[in-house]
């Protein structure tokens, strides 16, 4: 073994050492009840994180090809890092209150650790090996509040998922073995023929694969293990592990699959028009907040993935990568106020308690409008420029003259006129903080100064990062 390696797994390694520093920061201060210190350590960690993974460094791999790494790969650690630390920062009140703030950070830097291995993999097996790092302790992190019990039942659920689909997924990859005779990517996609075993293998992966994105019709699971988790795993779930897992996927078709791609962008553009449409039906008529917000997620899901439709790596990764940026700072910031308003308003998350809202919080009612502005789409708040840029990435080598350019810009079309759905049921929540009259609002909160720095962070992303270009051209030029 050349333990030179290590050092190409930097972001790896750092990842590692906040570990170890946060077991023994736990351990040594465990009988302590005032550890104020404790989340600002372990924010800064974050940070240090993101920092490492924005360094510079040229595509190499180790350890014979079984880990891979590119500037992609790294800006994308950077991005999860980035939303790693806003939800470890608006956690603070949650996480002391339960009385476990070590466990719960330990599990989700844990969890990002599995991500990035997973991101990173060149072969099969290191990459079922990084999910399974990011699936195990993610599930601990669900039912973390094993007291209640739906954190128990939506940890129940998505672990019987989780194996279920690692299951499928295993036996795609058995198919590619038995074709191949090889579970390194490079391999597999120098020797790709689109023969019976190849294209069963395809398809059993893709499916293993979009449990964990939740695209339509692998999407059972997401609605009760949101609403069961607690809202900051929640928000974790739906941005940071739909992140890493949209960009692998995205990743292993283009570079493994990249011989069968008029194979998979038929059945992607199938799952994603379903996706968006079934998930936008549901949504609809959805009266617990956070059971909306995850088929909005599933809805998100199947636009971040039209990046894949296009024919040019970097134009699709660039734009996926942007997506999940804006993605992240949106959603986060509705989560954020959601586990406010839960923690003030014994635990309730209906719809129907926004209800005149803004007159006892017109601030939270106003974050809140901007966040599902930009989840909807409307210009100018960053979600319009995300939308903007799958969607040239999407149709990006497609020739709208030929039968198989129109079907990519049909799927488009269904997109767009999905966009206007969505408008109509994010608008319910403005409706209800605005229009709707209630005699008893919820009260004035006061947030914590964690909960205030996190929303400034996710508004001040949500209002410049699509205003600002040079964010997308930052990134398309890292890549």
């Amino acid at each position: 073994m050349n333990y030179s390696d290590f050092f190409k797994m930097i972001p790896e390694a750092s990842l590692v050492a906040i570990l170890i520093i946060l077991f023994v920061a736990d351990f040594i201060s465990a009988n302590k009840e005032d550890r104020k210190w404790f989340n600002p350590l372990a924010c800064m960690l974050m940070i240090v994180n993101t920092i490492v993974c924005l360094a510079p460094m040229d595509s190499q791999n180790a350890f014979g090809g079984m880990y891979v790494t590119s500037p992609a790969v790294d800006v994308m650690k950077a991005i999860l890092s980035l939303g790693t630390f806003i939800v470890l920062l608006q956690s603070r009140a949650w996480a002391v209150k339960s009385k476990k703030e070590g466990e719960f950070y330990m599990l989700i830097v844990s969890t990002l650790l599995g991500m990035n291995m997973m991101m990173s993999a060149g072969n099969f097996l290191m990459f079922f090996l990084g999910l399974e790092m990011a699936s195990v302790p993610l599930a601990c992190a669900i039912a973390f509040d094993k007291y209640r019990k739906n954190s128990a039942e939506a940890a129940a659920k998505f672990i019987i998922t989780a194996t279920f689909s690692s299951g499928v997924m295993l036996y795609g990859i058995s198919f590619l073995y038995a074709a191949y005779g090889t579970f390194y990517f490079d391999d597999v996609a120098t020797k790709m023929q689109p023969n019976p075993l190849t294209v069963m293998g395809l398809v059993f992966f893709f499916s293993g694969l979009g449990f964990k994105i939740s695209l339509v019709p692998f999407h059972f699971w997401t609605a009760d293990t949101y609403q069961g988790a607690p809202t900051t795993i929640t928000g974790y779930l739906s941005v940071i592990s739909k992140g890493a897992a949209a960009f692998t996927l995205l990743s292993i078709l283009f570079h493994v699959f990249g011989g069968m791609i008029e194979y998979w962008h038929v059945m992607m553009m199938i799952v994603i028009a379903l996706t968006i449409t079934i998930a936008n039906l549901f949504a609809i008529r959805q009266n617990e907040l956070k059971r909306f917000m995850a088929f909005s997620s599933i809805s998100q899901a199947g636009y971040i993935m039209l990046a894949a439709l296009g024919t040019d790596w970097n134009t699709s990764v660039a734009s996926l990568s942007y997506y999940v940026l804006i993605y992240i700072v949106a959603n986060m910031a509705v989560f954020t106020i959601i586990s406010v308003v839960e923690q003030n308003n014994g635990g309730k998350t209906n719809i129907s308690d926004y209800n005149g809202f803004y007159k006892t919080n017109p601030r939270l009612s106003f974050l809140m409008t901007l966040a599902m502005f930009s989840l909807g789409g409307i210009p100018p708040f960053a979600g319009m420029f995300s939308k903007f840029f799958v969607f040239m990435a999407g149709v990006k080598g497609a020739d709208i003259t030929s039968t198989y350019g129109a079907w990519i810009y049909g799927i488009l079309l269904i997109a767009l006129l999905n966009t206007v759905v969505s408008l109509y049921y994010y608008l319910k929540i403005v409706k209800a903080m605005y229009i709707t009259h209630c005699d008893n609002p919820l009260p004035t909160f006061k947030s914590d100064g964690n909960t205030k720095f996190a929303l400034a962070i996710c508004t001040s992303g949500i209002a410049l990062f699509g205003l600002c270009s040079l964010v997308y051209e930052w990134i398309a030029a890292a890549i």
